[in-house]
């Protein structure tokens, strides 16, 4: 990921560069002390940011937080923030169940993307967002605009390649590690001036990401990670984030050779694929047929191209939240169901 800051604390990054992927994600809230609005001091205003290509200066933590993106959402609450958060959008799935109760003080400006007025009417001074699309020419809001109205903003470094949004309209040219999301869990830890809080988030997912790998070895079974749409399915390509998690396991990605996140391809290409294991997002969101697990499975079991898949005869799906499967704290939770169907089917492969 090409997203290189001006201001580093004492290396932590360049430690971090060097970490292969060893997991993350997070469903446990931190202590109450953790969540106290006070800066621990770890972090020296005015700090300025080369976020994605884009010059971001933050002059003092920022208090009116809106996160366009569910991913970005959990790891803010996960930091204890929710005190300054004064908006949230774009969500897949329930948030958390540790995070529930903290999430209940922020409001929920759209279940999908705001449009620019109804973010404007949260008076932000900072917006955080997952996925570029936001930041586009017809999508939320602009990065530019937001800074010609003084409202500093932050795009993950895990849709940046090369200084270019991948979800903004750039191609993904080398594979995505879990690297770019400790990194954003850092940097947003930085700018709210909690720098303890963001080692210790980083240090829990890494711990429960070697346990759910430890002896983990699909022995290059072939898989196919599913996440939407019955018509032209969404697979996950080799680059993305689905793809470390094939990795971590000892998996083959049967779409590696797409460059794509998550390209579409036909019902026939799955057929001729055969992958000896579907990964199916269970999405709760409800915007394309196909979203939710149930109308994935009923539609593999009835339809004349998949019924007589063997891993369909033969029950070989796991399914996965959506934001499990896309780059989030999350994909911790999916490497520890993808354990625990491992143990219960291993003697069955």
């Amino acid at each position: 990921m090409d997203l290189q800051r001006r201001r580093t604390r004492g290396g932590a990054l360049a430690a971090l560069a060097i970490l292969a992927l060893t997991g993350c994600g997070a469903s446990e809230p931190l202590g109450d002390q953790a969540r106290a609005i006070a800066g621990d001091g770890g972090t020296s205003y005015p700090l300025v940011l080369d976020n994605c290509g884009h010059e971001t200066t933050i002059a003092a933590p920022p208090q009116r937080i809106v996160s366009l993106d569910q991913s970005s959402t959990e790891i803010l609450l996960s930091l204890g923030l929710e005190e300054r958060m004064v908006g949230t959008a774009s969500w897949t799935d329930p948030v958390l169940d540790s995070l529930a109760a903290a999430n209940e003080s922020v409001p929920r400006l759209a279940d999908n993307a705001p449009t620019y007025e109804v973010l404007l009417g949260a008076d932000p001074d900072f917006v955080t967002a997952s996925f570029g699309r936001h930041y586009n020419d017809g999508g939320v809001v602009t990065r530019d605009r937001l800074d010609e109205t003084g409202v500093a903003s932050y795009l993950s470094p895990t849709d940046c390649d090369n200084g270019v949004s991948i979800n903004g309209g750039g191609t993904r040219t080398t594979a995505l590690t879990v690297d770019a999301l400790y990194q954003e869990i850092h940097e947003l830890a930085e700018i709210f001036d909690v720098t303890d809080r963001g080692d210790a988030l980083v240090a829990e997912l890494q711990a429960r990401a070697a346990a759910a790998t430890e002896g983990l070895d699909f022995g290059g079974r072939s898989v196919m990670f599913w996440f939407a749409d019955t018509k032209t399915p969404y697979v996950a390509g080799g680059l993305g984030s689905a793809a470390f998690l094939a990795s971590a396991a000892g998996m083959e990605n049967v779409f590696a050779d797409e460059t794509d996140d998550w390209p579409a391809v036909g019902w026939e290409s799955v057929v001729e694929a055969d992958p000896d294991i579907l990964v199916l997002g269970d999405l709760l969101r409800a915007r394309f047929p196909g979203d939710r697990l149930d109308e994935k499975i009923e539609f593999l079991q009835n339809d004349p191209l998949t019924r007589d898949l063997p891993v369909v005869r033969e029950g070989r799906l796991l399914s996965l939240h959506g934001a499990e499967m896309n780059p989030s704290i999350r994909f911790v939770d999916g490497l520890e169901k993808i354990r625990a169907w491992w143990d219960e089917n291993e003697d069955d492969l």
